[in-house]
């Protein structure tokens, strides 16, 4: 009589979108938005354009509408939509030193620029950027730090410090930005290797490797790697899914999936792991790869 294998699944989900909110669009693009650049804020969120409600610095600004308008004054601004809510908070900043980053989600792979400003763009010298507490570089001329390629790492704090000139003064002042907060998010959130909860001795066995990229990246063709015991089982393959023609005691042990892109390696897991997996767009074969899978254990 046919016994039974045992198929023991992990899987979890990491992912950006949450429910739909109230969010408040900014032009040009970069966080924190600074007055001299005429920042433009949107309002997005069910409802009409005439049902937004404007905050600022807490209180109740405006009444009804509109959805969009340049800002005058610096401040922190939020909206309010109904049925979506509150937006998080925009502060326009007109500080003596800014330091800018990108407003757009930023994912392993990606390049990213830092920018340090000076109020009205006035002259600034002697730029050094920090991440948390730890200096970066110093710029005897430069403004700009480019982060490139993105990893996991490079999340966290940044600010800048610079010689900024005065004007009234005729002379040159030592000024600091405030700290800014970068997040770099994984580009291949989840990883989950599925088959029957109990596929019968004998029968046939198929897994499938399913991966879920950010939605934020238009998709690349992918590769599917097998393993048992980490050794190569299946692959590198177009199709996602293994099939084991007749499972049986032979076919026990520890199952694990690995996806990569055509331009990049991805790192393997060993099986039961929980970590991640980088596959920036395309990778250097040389840079480090953590890595991230979903596995499958069979037992007869």
């Amino acid at each position: 009589m046919a016994g039974k294998v045992a198929l023991l699944l992990w899987a979890q989900t990491l992912g950006l979108a949450g429910a739909q909110t109230t969010q408040l669009l900014v032009e040009p693009p970069w966080t924190p938005p600074v007055l001299w650049d005429r920042v433009t804020l949107t309002c997005q969120g069910s409802g009409t354009a005439a049902a937004t409600t404007w905050y600022k610095d807490g209180q109740r600004w405006r009444l009804q509408g509109p959805d969009r308008f340049v800002v005058t004054k610096s401040g922190t601004y939020q909206c309010d939509r109904p049925g979506t809510g509150l937006s998080p908070p925009v502060n326009v900043s007109n500080a003596w030193l800014v330091l800018q980053v990108p407003a757009r989600a930023l994912l392993e792979g990606d390049t990213v620029t830092l920018r340090c400003r000076s109020r009205q763009n006035k002259s600034v010298t002697s730029v050094s950027f920090y991440h948390e507490e730890k200096q970066l570089q110093l710029f005897r001329d430069g403004t700009e730090l480019s982060l490139s390629p993105l990893r996991l790492h490079h999340s966290g704090r940044y600010r800048c410090r610079g010689w900024v000139y005065y004007e009234v003064s005729g002379g040159w002042i030592e000024s600091e930005s405030v700290p800014v907060t970068v997040t770099v998010h994984e580009l291949f959130p989840v990883l989950v290797l599925e088959g029957p909860p109990e596929p019968t001795e004998g029968s046939p066995l198929n897994l499938s490797c399913l991966s879920i990229p950010r939605p934020l990246r238009p998709r690349a063709p992918l590769l599917h790697l097998f393993y048992r015991h980490g050794r190569l089982v299946g692959g590198p393959q177009g199709s996602p899914q293994l099939l084991l023609p007749a499972v049986g005691v032979s076919h026990s042990g520890n199952y694990s999936c690995q996806v990569r892109s055509e331009r990049g390696p991805c790192g393997r897991a060993a099986p039961g792991s929980a970590s991640r997996c980088a596959c920036p767009w395309p990778m250097p074969p040389s840079a480090p790869v953590p890595w991230h899978s979903r596995c499958a254990q069979v037992t007869p």
